[in-house]
């Protein structure tokens, strides 16, 4: 897989990094495993140099022939073995051994591209969504509420830490500067006349305005607005009337008045509800309308958003109003989170649970998640694994070269050291076979052929 330039000029910046190192158990591991082959190939050198000692005979050109092709396989695996993680420095072969060092990055970049095309391409990840339902897991998971109250205090821990990045001073002072860059790029005017535009259109707000209506209704038709409405009207009385309050039937008349103007304001909101004509709705689009165009084209208004604007960046007071809010507003936030039975926490969890619980009553649902987590993962698949693709490539090649051969040895090498042991085996017994060919008529006379 071709470096991108920024990752080669990334590689050529960086100094060599040592990859993480295993624990020490894989290095006793490959230890043992090296001292069990060297061993094995000891023990038949030893076998081989015995049988020169021994009285010449068919069963000693035997045990010899054997520890001869048993030593020749161990040295063939162990040469073969260890040229893959240092140099031997012998004749011809040498440029050909230390094969992971030498060739680390080409190494890095076909294990990125495995995993690209392999692990982290569309159909596969397709295919494992289909195979496990994750909805239906998610759902399972939440529903029980032990899940859910780790899910609560992992959240509340999150929360924690970004609200004690934030403390930093640096960071900070850096967020100021960037809300003050905001700030300085907002056109107000226009910005208000936008968020109004986009309110009213296509008669949003009357959708908002029949609801005022409707609950300012059930305001109006209350007792209560009807018992404030007659205490108003007799404090009135009494205030601007004193002498008709001490001869008329005050109590009747606030109750009388009070019935009246309810029936009358209900009325009013009635008539504006069931009339989508009606002058006050148009009113109102035409109030909002001209607003809307102020805000757009009228000097003023665009004066009056710089000021607003210039305000909400330097201004001293307001900035430091801010800031105590902020302060006040951390302080809790952080002595709720440290709270092991935080509400942050318990809330996270009763959503968690409810999201569950919602999840399992509904299959369609379920369906219809997993079918969108498909549809994002056949969509962003590529650029992710593009993108861990790289970043495996990068890392590799910022690995110094020594140190990634040790780290693939302690990995694989004890294992690797079976081939060793099973070079010395395989090689005995070829050896065995091939002195029993070659001594066939031998072998047969002493066996009384």
């Amino acid at each position: 897989m071709q470096a991108s330039p920024l990752q080669r000029a990334a590689a050529a910046a960086a100094p060599d990094l040592q990859p993480p190192l295993p624990p020490d158990s894989h290095a006793r591991q490959l230890a043992r495993a090296k001292r069990q082959a060297t061993g094995l190939l000891l023990a038949v050198i030893v076998v081989f140099a015995v049988t020169h000692f021994l009285p010449t005979g068919l069963a000693t050109s035997c045990l010899r022939a054997v520890a001869e092709a048993a030593m020749v396989g161990a040295l063939a695996d162990w040469f073969a073995v260890s040229a893959l993680f240092r140099r031997i420095p012998l004749p011809l072969v040498s440029r050909h051994t230390d094969i992971i060092a030498r060739n680390k990055d080409r190494i890095g970049g076909n294990l990125a591209g495995f995993v690209r095309d392999k692990f982290l391409d569309a159909p596969s990840l397709v295919a494992l969504i289909r195979q496990h339902d994750p909805a239906g897991m998610l759902s399972q998971w939440l529903t029980l509420p032990a899940n859910a109250q780790l899910l609560g205090r992992q959240v509340a821990r999150l929360a924690l830490t970004a609200l004690d990045t934030v403390e930093d001073s640096k960071i900070q002072a850096f967020i100021a500067r960037a809300a003050r860059t905001l700030v300085g790029q907002l056109d107000v005017s226009r910005t208000m006349a936008s968020a109004l535009g986009a309110l009213t259109h296509e008669g949003r707000h009357q959708a908002l305005l029949d609801a005022l209506l409707a609950r300012l209704g059930d305001t109006v038709r209350s007792p209560e607005t009807r018992q404030f409405i007659a205490d108003t009207l007799v404090q009135w009385l009494r205030r601007e009337h004193p002498l008709k309050q001490k001869m008329l039937p005050t109590d009747w008349l606030s109750g009388k008045g009070a019935g009246a103007i309810t029936h009358a304001v209900e009325t009013l909101l009635q008539s504006i509800a069931e009339d989508p004509r009606h002058e006050l709705r148009e009113a109102l689009d035409g109030a909002i309308a001209r607003l809307i165009e102020r805000l757009q084209q009228d000097p003023e208004w665009e004066r009056r958003g710089q000021e607003v604007r210039s305000y909400l960046q330097s201004d001293a007071l307001l900035g430091e109003y801010v800031q105590e809010l902020w302060h006040d507003l951390r302080l809790r936030l952080r002595q709720d989170l440290l709270d092991e039975d935080s509400e942050l926490s318990r809330r996270v969890a009763g959503m968690g649970q409810w999201l569950g619980m919602s999840l399992a009553g509904d299959a369609a649902l379920r369906v219809r998640l997993n079918v969108r987590l498909e549809l994002w993962a056949a969509t962003f698949a590529p650029d992710v694994a593009q993108s861990v693709a790289e970043h495996i490539e990068a890392t590799v090649q910022r690995w110094n070269a020594q140190e990634t051969a040790r780290l693939v040895e302690l990995h694989i090498g004890p294992d690797l050291q079976y081939i060793r042991i099973n070079g010395t085996i395989v090689g005995g017994l070829i050896g065995l076979v091939l002195f029993g060919i070659s001594h066939a008529r031998a072998l047969w006379a002493a066996a009384g052929g």
